[in-house]
């Protein structure tokens, strides 16, 4: 009571004969409270030396070991318009099976005449081919005609040159054989002149001398006039084999020119014929196209695109498939504070969503529900969420995962570290610290 009256009831009304009066002021209670304190003081002082297995604990979903048998969606490498499905999902598909049939929508392959149009024009085009080909033989024999002709013409004007040569020195030979007889002859005017100056000699026998003078004059101008001409042939010869050169080297090169023009076109037209080629083979193969098959044996999940004259993108998901055979994993994200404690190879408890168990962190021999695995892979980048990322596979040597257990479902996941007191795990918690650092080792693999 507050006692607030100046009129105290305690002293005009007694209470002792109460029962709640005896219970609340029996004083035996405070022993058995004292006793209960005593001994749950005794009881958690022993408990916080108990071992404490320290751990990192993170949540992640199922998924499969290897990428190729995680669920993934088909897409149609071509635009087009959806016409039939062949199949509903839920249904079990094996690799190969038509799951549906598209049309084009693009008008430059809508011809359904278009791969055989094609292949005439690289047949066409490949007749071109042959006839340059032809033309470049011919252009090749007509250069080796061209370089035989001038080495003919050529070892004619050689000849002219040698017979040039020939002439020049037999004129030459002529020439001093008129000079010597000119030189006779005048040489004999001479002594007929001074002998006629002496009254031996006739003025008549003088002139015939003085005709002979002159006439050996004549043959010497003549002869003189015969070595130039001589001489003027060898250059007119010597001028004939270079404009013989000239001349078939012009034509020599026209006609190389020519070659490699037809080359150039047939090479052009080689490479036409290629891309033709290659069009028809690529007409050819998006005409497989148009039936979008299964890419492997699996569950048809879900229809993405399903109105019948629907059209899509090249590349845009149109059905997921979910693959028959796979391997079950976990994958599961942890901080980076905890991401030094992670290593390839360590064992890791793990629960799944749906099946109950009884999950004690901190002892993980009392679990119950929980089944084994080990660590196969750790991302060295961490991911979009701030985490890295830890792929656990089934442990070999303990039981095998639940048969229920799908791609996608939910897991939670418990890294077991170092044995510890529990006073001393409470006191890390409390202070916001690690767990311990460590290195797995043999004798730390078996324990766990």
């Amino acid at each position: 009571m507050l006692n607030i009256s100046n009129n105290p009831i305690n002293k005009k009304v007694t209470i002792e004969g109460y029962r709640s009066f005896k219970i609340a002021f029996n004083k035996n209670h405070y022993n058995y409270f004292n006793r209960f304190v005593g001994i749950f003081f005794i009881i958690a002082l022993l408990v916080m030396f108990l071992p404490w297995t320290q751990n990192v604990t993170s949540k992640g979903y199922v998924t499969t070991l290897t990428p190729d048998q995680r669920p993934q969606t088909i897409q149609s490498p071509i635009p087009g318009k959806i016409e039939k499905w062949y199949v509903r999902e839920g249904d079990f598909v094996t690799k190969g099976d038509t799951i549906l049939f598209i049309s084009e929508i693009k008008t430059e392959y809508q011809d359904p005449k278009l791969i055989e149009r094609t292949n005439l024009q690289r047949d066409a085009k490949s007749n071109s081919v042959v006839s340059y080909k032809e033309k470049v033989k011919a252009l090749e024999k007509q250069i080796s005609a061209l370089g035989k002709e001038m080495k003919l013409k050529l070892s004619q004007a050689k000849n002219k040159i040698s017979q040039a040569y020939l002439k020049i020195e037999s004129d030459s030979i002529d020439l001093e054989a008129v000079k010597i007889k000119y030189q006779i002859a005048k040489n004999q005017y001479d002594r007929v002149l001074t002998l006629q100056n002496e009254g031996l000699k006739s003025k008549t026998q003088v002139e015939e001398k003085l005709l002979k003078v002159q006439e050996s004059q004549a043959k010497l101008v003549s002869q003189e006039n015969k070595l130039m001409e001589s001489k003027n042939e060898l250059i007119n010869a010597k001028i004939e084999v270079g404009r013989i050169e000239a001349s078939y080297a012009d034509k020599i090169a026209k006609a190389k020119s020519d070659k490699f023009a037809a080359q150039s076109s047939q090479y052009e037209v080689e490479a036409q014929t290629a891309k033709l080629e290659s069009e028809s083979e690529k007409y050819r193969n998006r005409n497989t196209m148009y039936y979008i098959t299964a890419p492997q044996d699996g569950f048809i999940n879900k229809a993405l695109r399903v109105g019948i004259g629907e059209t899509f993108k090249d590349g845009e998901p149109l059905v997921g498939i979910m693959p028959a055979n796979y391997e079950l994993a976990v994958e599961t994200f942890v901080d980076p504070i905890d991401y030094p404690l992670i290593h390839k190879g360590e064992k890791v408890r793990i629960q799944f969503d749906g099946w109950p168990a009884i999950f004690f962190s901190g002892w993980p021999n009392f679990a119950y529900g929980t089944f084994g695995g080990e660590i196969v892979a750790v991302e060295t980048f961490i991911s979009d969420n701030g985490k890295f990322r830890v792929l656990v596979a089934p442990d070999k040597q303990e039981n095998k995962w639940p048969e229920g257990v799908r791609v996608g479902s939910g897991a939670q996941t418990m890294a077991l570290l170092d044995d510890v007191p529990i006073w001393f795990e409470i006191w890390r918690k409390l202070n916001q610290f690690p767990p311990n650092y460590y290195t797995p080792n043999k004798k730390n693999s078996e324990k766990l």
